[in-house]
């Protein structure tokens, strides 16, 4: 789509608390967003992706799970790398929270490997969550360590090497 309609969908989210007040606010917040999803190509992967951050925003990862699926089949990545990342995250965000965390460790373990880019600390902080979501918390640890670790103003490595530790197979003394 065009810069105008980017630049409108951005606003209306930058407004998204003046909607969140009651369920009446927050079902015409996604009745704004039908609407700027009417203008789109009936086949546009933006449109589920749009409505599925709408249906999450407001409480209902049910579902946005269906719609978020739907942007990544139609192509999101061809048309928005970076949105389909953000899928990825909100996807597997929403995965967990209607008891389907397996699903959300599968869908964000790939990204663990993928090109690094602003979204690298969110991938890891909802990874750890579908973790310990599965009685996982020593990995789960281990992600949120290491993503806070290069950003701590000292520590840094010890960090880093503390987090990697608590996934590393305990090593054996030499006899």
């Amino acid at each position: 789509m065009d810069q105008d309609w980017e630049e409108r969908v951005s606003a209306l989210w930058g407004r998204f608390d003046d909607y969140a007040e009651t369920e009446e606010d927050e079902a015409r917040f996604r009745a704004d967003v039908d609407a700027l999803v009417a203008e789109l190509p009936a086949d546009s992967p933006l449109g589920p992706f749009e409505q599925a951050c709408a249906w999450d925003s407001t409480g209902r990862s049910d579902l946005a799970v269906p719609l978020y699926r739907d942007a990544l089949r139609r192509g999101l990545a061809d048309v928005s790398p970076y949105k389909a990342r953000r899928t990825k995250i909100q996807l597997a965000s929403s995965l967990r929270n209607t008891g389907r965390a397996e699903e959300g460790v599968a869908l964000l373990t790939p990204e663990l490997d993928a090109p690094s880019d602003e979204l690298d600390d969110p991938v890891r902080a909802t990874l750890a969550l579908c973790l310990s979501s599965l009685g996982r918390d020593r990995e789960a640890l281990s992600l949120a360590l290491g993503a806070m670790a290069p950003h701590l103003p000292r520590y840094q490595r010890s960090m880093a090497n503390y987090a990697r530790l608590l996934v590393e197979p305990a090593s054996s003394p030499e006899a």
